[in-house]
């Protein structure tokens, strides 16, 4: 059952073949594992795309009918599906898995099952949420697509329907439409179909890879760029301008609304704005504008007039214009009228605030969505990238990003929180979430809350700082103490560092469904270990993040975090910490550290300087080799164009071959193959940071890649050899941790290179001299560290550790000594 039966433009329709037909029902089976069940007593089923699903053109699998009266079973590979043919109930309608999930008892679904998430780690794994907005701490999750007994639904009934001439109108009511994902703990296939069906992440632009400022304030044009000039003085890097609501009329006649929504610029504070946006560009910025669309457009609008007679009014009586979403010539006027002038002007996307419920004129249709919808599709008018930024609506919303997730309150609680809610929405496949990182409102001031907040703005899909009105509230480094500013501007540093790695990850997300910022289970869904970590997550290809989300003891003067490592060897890339994997442990970090952890042989591809432009693919590329195996890493990237396909990327392999050589030396080779795609860059200026390296003996740079060493053209070296000038090496500027820099220059890599390094030095751990340094930044009284101190050099193995544990010591500190012991010893 395979035939190709073409679909007509702005359907839907799945391949007949695929449907089985019964009095007032509909089955369609979409994949082996993906069941659509409609019930529709006049027989009218739809075929248009909806709000949620874009495309149920399938490859047809086998499957098997029994009819029994009205009622059907049908079986695929993996499913069997009961239905008696009448309104859907429990008893009448169930979907059992044909193979059970791994330590799952539940098998069968019955039509009505609360299908909502339990706890972290069990039962549905979760989704997300519209809103965190006034939220301290966690909030109930929609459910999600995966769970640990391996199946779901999503329930499509209500949602709006796209005809084929671009119109959005609503559902005849009364009917069911609902798809059954049953994939048992196969994770990555559940969310590869689900992109096919209801269309995958777009492509974000650069830019919203780097960090964003942003803040309720009544800024003047003056005062916003004398802050980002100060920001660039201190070197701290951003890329997006973010104006909240005072770029617009605020303090209007009371007769005329709130003020809340506005398209007018306030000429006090921003007389000139096509400079004040020229400006902004310059230092290459892009820039986004906060609106509140809800109170619609009263008189003292500059576009109020043109509106009105857009829209058959006229002008004169002064009536406010209602927002209206669900008319064609509304959204017109609104579009062309309220947002495309300060387009005109050099506003590059818009902050669509929408904070006012979802009810609109037509039954069915969120206010939201619509936005979300409509401003997307138009912002990708006139050949540039779409973007918007805007709140949650619903499944099918990842096709919108960025997700805006409102307004939280400062604490500790909402930190810990964002960890979890950020990497869940993946199991919806909602990857761009941006929080107010460094929380929005209330709360108290902590320099230690704030810095953890930064570091995990960093290791976020997006880096957005905002703040609220407050005066004291404002996320500027320097308004911290001297400790908390260096941190952040670290950390700020190193997110520009991270594009190229970034946009490669945003790459995957949009070919491949691969979520940015993603639970462990992800990629380890037969480990149990997986599930039990929920703050803790896979950032990209290469790294897994353990953010401290709760403040360190006062004795220690280290905060902790429990973390799960798959199997292998992994390194802490900022604290140069090593571990063997296939365990739980806990993990102690100082305020400049955050668990991000590589498998060993990784190759991680970023930004040689932070404070290079990142709308273009990095001039000047960081090659991060993590010593102790074999890697391989792909470097994606594109000219920057509005939608470029995967045919259209530009891809860079790197394989790294590692050879140890003796105690605390090794031998590596790099080869990178020609670039592939249409206009891919082949010069580029090259430096490689060996991490936790302190010199290399010898470096060689040949032109080519030696056959059978990698994938990739095995294109045979040419006969010339360029030795590297050992000069030009020496530790690395890197924010992301210690390791050796080698300048490579500008290389051809026309024909590939290959580079080979001779004679890596790696420091021995000294493990007394780490446990002294935990010691001697203690809190503690001076005897119980000369105590655990000389168990530590007196003691081995099993005696030692029973030796620390009967010492008592306060707080954290034994679990710090025994991580900083060689696994070894234990």
């Amino acid at each position: 059952m395979s035939a190709v039966t073409p679909t007509r433009d702005g359907y839907a329709e799945a391949r007949p073949e695929a449907v089985v037909l019964g009095r007032g029902y509909r089955i369609t089976v979409l994949t082996s594992r993906l069941v659509r069940l409609e019930r529709q007593p006049d027989e009218v089923f739809t075929d248009l795309p909806t709000q949620t699903v874009q495309k149920r053109t399938f490859d047809v699998p086998d499957f098997t009918v029994e009819r029994h009266g009205d009622g059907v079973e049908l079986w695929t590979e993996h499913l069997h599906v009961t239905y008696d043919g009448q309104e859907l109930t429990p008893g009448g309608l169930s979907i059992t898995l044909r193979h059970r999930a791994q330590s799952a008892h539940t098998t069968t679904w019955h039509f009505g099952d609360d299908l909502s998430p339990v706890t972290p780690g069990a039962g549905n794994l979760g989704g997300t949420a519209r809103t965190l907005d006034e939220i301290d701490g966690a909030c109930p999750l929609e459910p999600g697509l995966l769970a640990t007994y391996g199946f779901s639904v999503v329930d499509d009934s209500s949602t709006a329907l796209l005809t084929p001439d671009g119109q959005v109108r609503p559902r005849p009511a009364g009917g069911q439409d609902l798809y059954f994902f049953g994939y048992g703990l196969d994770h990555r296939a559940a969310l590869a179909d689900f992109f096919r069906l209801t269309g995958p992440n777009p492509l974000v632009p650069r830019f919203a890879l780097g960090n964003w400022w942003s803040r309720f304030h009544r800024y003047s044009a003056g005062s916003y760029i004398e802050l980002m000039d100060r920001f660039e003085a201190a070197g701290l890097p951003f890329s997006v301008a973010v104006l909240d609501m005072d770029w617009h009329l605020v303090d209007i006649d009371p007769t005329l609304g709130s003020g809340w929504t506005g398209y007018t610029w306030n000429p006090e504070l921003f007389p000139e704005p096509a400079e004040f946006l020229a400006a902004l560009h310059d230092r290459g910025l892009a820039v986004t504008l906060n609106v509140h669309p809800a109170d619609g457009v009263r008189r003292h609008e500059d576009a109020y007039t043109d509106m009105a007679r857009d829209l058959g009014r006229d002008p004169s009586d002064g009536l406010e214009i209602a927002f209206d979403i669900t008319s064609p010539a509304f959204v017109d006027s609104y579009l062309a009228r309220l947002h495309h002038p300060h387009e005109a002007l050099g506003v590059d996307f818009w902050w669509l605030d929408w904070q006012s419920g979802g009810a609109s004129k037509v039954p069915g249709i969120d206010p939201l969505w619509m936005l979300n919808h409509l401003h997307y599709l138009d912002s990708g008018r006139d050949g540039r990238r779409p973007l918007t930024f805007s709140r949650y609506a619903g499944v099918g919303s990842h096709r919108y990003p960025v997700g805006f997730s409102g307004d939280t309150i400062v604490s500790w609680d909402s930190l810990d929180f964002q960890p979890f809610f950020t990497a869940t929405a993946a199991n919806i496949g909602y990857h761009w979430w941006s929080h107010d990182i460094g929380g929005h409102m209330h709360g108290v001031k902590d320099d230690e809350l704030a810095t953890r907040w930064v570091q995990l703005g960093a290791f976020s899909p997006v880096n957005r700082l905002h703040s609220s009105s407050s005066a004291f509230s404002s996320k500027e480094p320097w308004r911290f103490g001297r400790e908390a500013e260096r941190v952040m501007g670290r950390y700020l540093r190193l997110r520009h560092e991270l594009v190229p790695y970034l946009y490669t990850a945003a790459w995957a997300s949009h070919a491949d469904g691969v979520g940015v910022c993603r639970p462990m289970y992800h990629d380890h869904p037969a480990e149990p270990e997986a599930y039990q970590v929920p703050n803790q997550y896979l950032f990209g290809a290469d790294l897994v993040v353990a953010p401290i989300t709760r403040p360190a003891d006062r004795r220690s003067g280290l905060a902790d975090v429990r973390a799960w490592l798959p199997a292998g060897t992994w390194v802490d890339l900022v604290s140069g910490l090593r571990y063997e994997g296939g365990r739980t442990l806990v993990l102690h970090r100082e305020l400049d550290e955050m668990p991000v952890l590589a498998r060993a042989g990784s190759v991680l591809l970023l930004a040689a300087d932070p404070a290079a432009d990142v709308t273009a693919a990095a001039p000047d590329l960081a090659v991060r080799l993590v010593p102790g195996a074999d890697g391989h890493a792909l470097l994606h990237e594109d000219d920057g164009g509005a939608a470029p396909d995967v045919a259209d990327r530009y891809e860079t392999a790197f394989t790294l071959t590692w050879r140890s050589t003796g105690e605390g030396t090794a031998d590596a080779t790099l080869q990178v193959e020609p670039p592939r795609g249409p206009g891919a860059p082949t010069r580029r200026a090259v430096v490689l940071d060996v991490a936790g390296a302190s010199s290399v003996a010898e470096v060689t740079v040949r032109s080519g890649t030696e056959p059978g060493a990698g994938p990739g053209t095995g294109a045979r070296p040419e006969s010339g050899v360029e030795a590297h000038d050992l000069a030009q090496q020496g530790p690395s500027p890197s924010e992301l941790g210690p390791a050796v820099r080698l300048d490579l220059g500008v290389l051809d890599l026309s024909s590939g290179v290959t580079v080979q390094l001779t004679g890596i030095r790696l420091p021995v751990l000294d493990a007394a001299a780490s446990v002294f340094d935990v010691l001697d930044r203690a809190q503690i009284a001076f005897g119980a560290k000369e105590s655990a101190y000389a168990v530590v050099r007196n003691l081995r193995g099993r005696a030692r550790v029973e030796a620390l544990h009967a010492l008592d010591l306060p707080g954290n500190l034994f679990g710090a000594l025994l991580e900083r012991l060689p696994d070894e010893t234990l």
